[in-house]
């Protein structure tokens, strides 16, 4: 069967993260997952992004006004010359920064992650993807208002084409090889606790 969207690998070549609207504001109202975990994964997606050289946009709406600034645990790991396009448009894909930024970095794979999940992350994954795009939505760095929302979001987004995936596993595809010499830091950039549980047993037998 030839390749297509679903099955085609995300790579270090084809990829590119693209964060949507993890403010302050937004996230006083999110109630589908945990604050804390939601601030864990955005911010371990990004950082293994990073470690992984993926190209990353940053967005934000009414900034100084309505929904505040990018949440501090966020802020604190982005590249220091990075800028983040603050836009008035509901769906980020119709501000021409955020399309061009996108577009600048040559990826035809973007891993989005945005708050609200049927919104901010939903309305410019399916407009991506009609403009001939692989969107991946990162399902459990996202979050929204009520789980109803999260589901029609889910369903919407499917229905047109994006593909679900979860913080780590779109890193871990792009690693792609355990014994890659970057291995070592994406594991420590995607902090799973299990992980880091199997690392700990594993210290302490060795040391017995």
């Amino acid at each position: 069967m030839p390749a297509n969207k679903f099955t085609e690998r995300l790579t270090r070549d084809n990829a590119a993260v693209v964060i949507i609207d993890h403010q302050i504001g937004l996230y006083s109202g999110v109630r589908d997952i945990p604050t804390g975990e939601l601030k864990h994964n955005v911010v371990a997606l990004t950082k293994a992004a990073q470690v992984l050289s993926l190209p990353l946009v940053i967005t934000t709406t009414a900034a100084d006004s309505m929904w505040g600034p990018v949440i501090p645990e966020l802020a604190a790991v982005l590249p220091d010359d990075l800028d983040i396009i603050d836009r008035s448009t509901v769906n980020a894909w119709d501000d021409h920064r955020v399309n061009a930024a996108i577009r600048a970095t040559g990826r035809n794979k973007l891993i989005i992650t945005g708050i609200s999940t049927e919104v901010c992350l939903a309305f410019p994954a399916i407009s991506a993807t009609a403009e001939g795009f692989d969107a991946y939505a990162v399902i459990d760095a996202s979050g929204t208002f009520w789980q109803t929302k999260r589901e029609a979001g889910l369903l919407r987004m499917q229905q047109a084409g994006v593909v679900p995936i979860d913080y780590s596993s779109a890193m871990v595809e792009i690693l792609a090889d355990n014994a890659d010499p970057l291995a070592n830091a994406v594991y420590a950039a995607l902090d799973m606790p299990f992980a880091v549980l199997v690392g700990q047993i594993a210290s302490a037998l060795t040391k017995n």
